[in-house]
């Protein structure tokens, strides 16, 4: 039984965990992050390949690709949340009546 002034284990969250309810409460995250992951490792795979471009040119073209994608998926999040929490509610209450 642990005392108020003692740090234990149990107490705190574990990072699957908090990934695990961030999940469940906000599903895109999950997807802007495994979208952030295949666009880095897509990056890194036509880097090999990339001819006569400069390095920092791509790396640039890169970076805005993966935020790109992030902030595509946090705007589509935010949109199926407020149709959940606004538009839903209002089919559900104009069927009752």
């Amino acid at each position: 039984m642990p005392s108020d002034d003692h740090w234990s284990a149990e107490e705190e969250d574990s990072q699957v965990s908090k990934l695990t309810r961030k999940a469940r409460d906000s599903p895109f995250v999950p997807v802007g992050m495994a979208g952030f992951v295949a666009v880095v490792g897509y990056g890194l795979y036509k880097l090999k390949h990339r001819g006569d471009q400069k390095l920092s040119v791509h790396l640039i073209h890169m970076r805005v690709a993966a935020q790109g994608f992030v902030v595509g998926a946090i705007t589509i999040g935010v949109l199926f949340s407020m149709y959940k929490d606004y538009v839903q509610p209002q089919f559900k209450s104009g069927a009752k009546k």
